[in-house]
């Protein structure tokens, strides 16, 4: 199970969530044992891995014939049908084999002659939909080979319909909703909502949405061991447990008409209207209703793809004041890229989580004015 650099706690805490066998938190992700079904539930449940990975064999690998002989081994035909179609990822590190490409094509070549000894036909290749995505990860001559359950990124919900300038994944947006700590009870504000990404993880979580309801496939549908019964019967009860509209208050807000305008056709995607409202304003100038007691969960701009660093000093600062003069009460947690922007906001972090954007360094910093 594959999340992006700093969710680790967050995802074991999902996946503890879900009474998943032998969990264990790894850099990158976590690994636990159980069924196919429990990567069903895993696809279905999880707000911010990006892959489940099915482990199918290790072995040693120290060059291109025991590569080819490991993954040759395995019985291909219990995972990809007849005319079915593959693709090959792989990553090396501290390997003899450290040509991935090399290794991608020397480990399909296997599964190639595996499947056509026992379809008498020769499966095709497909990079951007593949029927079975394989896995290689090669580590000190080790080699671990997986099926990805997932298919696409599960961060790709489906609910979003605009992108607008440089907006969070959905995966990272639910895990900064989860890690200001949130009661999915009190108000939450974001003044710089953009796209509406956090409001919208947000409603899903507040109304105990599976994220991957939204989704029509999955790669492990398309497999000759899917029990479409009992997935149907799987998505039946999220859909099930869904609740209703309640009275929480979810509140965006951003400057641009057109960002704006996009924001709210996210929202009415995601089915979550009734309880997100986003409004043109600046974030500077919102008005923190006093006793609110809410959460301010938000991503300013931080020089990167949006802005200049050297424009946003002063929108820092004068939000940073806005913070510590009439939020007194309210929960602040700040995701930010740019340390020196961060400062200006005059403000002393309660706590800091190290997180990445894309590959960007950030820091979720939480504050308590």
């Amino acid at each position: 199970m594959s999340c992006a650099p700093g969710l680790e706690p967050i995802l074991h805490a999902e996946l503890r969530a879900l009474r998943v066998g032998n969990l264990e938190q790894q850099v990158g992700g976590a690994r636990f044992t159980g069924s196919l079904a429990d990567a069903r539930r895993a696809n279905l449940e999880l707000r911010t891995g990006v892959r489940v990975f099915w482990r199918l064999a290790r072995f040693g690998a120290r060059d291109a014939d025991e590569l080819y002989a490991g993954v040759r081994a395995i019985d291909w035909s219990r995972h990809l049908r007849a005319g079915a179609t593959l693709r090959v990822d792989a990553q090396s590190k501290e390997s003899a084999l450290e040509h991935t490409l090399f290794v991608e094509q020397r480990a399909k070549d296997a599964v190639v002659d595996a499947l056509r000894e026992v379809h008498g036909t020769r499966p095709d290749v497909s990079k951007d939909d593949p029927d079975a995505p394989i896995h290689v990860h090669l580590y000190q001559d080790r080699c671990t080979i997986s099926l990805d359950t997932s298919g696409e990124s599960l961060h790709l919900r489906g609910w979003r319909k605009f992108q607008g300038r440089a907006p969070l994944a959905e995966n990272l947006a639910a895990a900064l909703v989860l890690a200001s700590g949130w009661d999915k009870r009190a108000p939450l504000v974001d003044p710089f909502c953009g796209s509406g990404t956090l409001l919208v993880e947000a409603a899903l979580l507040a109304r105990d949405h599976a994220p991957g309801l939204f989704r029509e496939k999955f790669a492990f549908q398309r497999w000759p061991n899917h029990d479409a019964a009992a997935w149907q019967r799987e998505r039946d009860a999220a859909h099930a447990r869904v609740k209703p509209a309640s009275k929480v208050q979810l509140r965006g807000f951003d400057a641009d008409d057109a960002i704006v305008r996009g924001a709210r056709e996210n929202v009415a995607s995601a089915g979550v209207g009734e309880l997100v409202t986003i409004e043109k304003g600046r974030a500077e100038n919102f008005a923190p209703r006093p006793g609110w007691n809410a959460w301010l969960v938000t991503n300013p701009p931080y020089g990167e793809r949006v802005g200049d660093a050297r424009e946003l000093r002063d929108l820092y600062a004068r939000f940073g004041r806005l913070v510590r003069e009439r939020c007194a009460g309210y929960h602040v947690a700040i995701f930010s890229g740019n340390p020196e922007l961060a400062r200006n906001l005059a403000l002393e972090p309660k706590s800091r989580v190290a997180l990445k954007n894309g590959g960007l360094d950030c820091e979720l910093l939480r504050f308590e004015p």
